[in-house]
């Protein structure tokens, strides 16, 4: 097994490291194309912006590789920013998200009492 988590410097890789050793496997964190090609599975994580995520998968490359490793049926699994890109859109960025699920990121209503 060869897990990768994807390093886009959207998030705390550290922990997801250490939940994955954890459970007694090994990861390693990359934005290396190379190294995530040969993964049997991906965690995108990720914590910020929806437009920031996307342009950082965009600038480090990372958006072929990853539409690759779906087609392919690996299994990639989305923490928190990570799994609203893995989503069409979001009401809170402009970009397009990676598609893989049939979905937009809504905000939730700010409602003040």
């Amino acid at each position: 097994m060869h897990i990768s988590i994807i390093d886009y410097q959207c998030g705390n890789l550290g922990s997801i490291q250490n939940m994955i050793r954890k459970i007694g496997q090994k990861a390693i964190i990359t934005s290396d194309p190379e190294i995530i090609e040969k993964s049997s599975h991906i965690i995108l994580p990720g914590v910020g912006s929806f437009d920031f995520g996307m342009n950082q998968l965009n600038k480090l490359n990372l958006t072929p590789v990853l539409n690759k490793k779906k087609e392919e049926g690996v299994s990639i699994m989305g923490v928190c920013l990570g799994a609203q890109l893995m989503c069409k859109g979001s009401e809170e960025g402009k970009l397009p998200g990676l598609g893989f699920v049939d979905a937009y990121v809504k905000k939730f209503p700010v409602e003040v009492n």
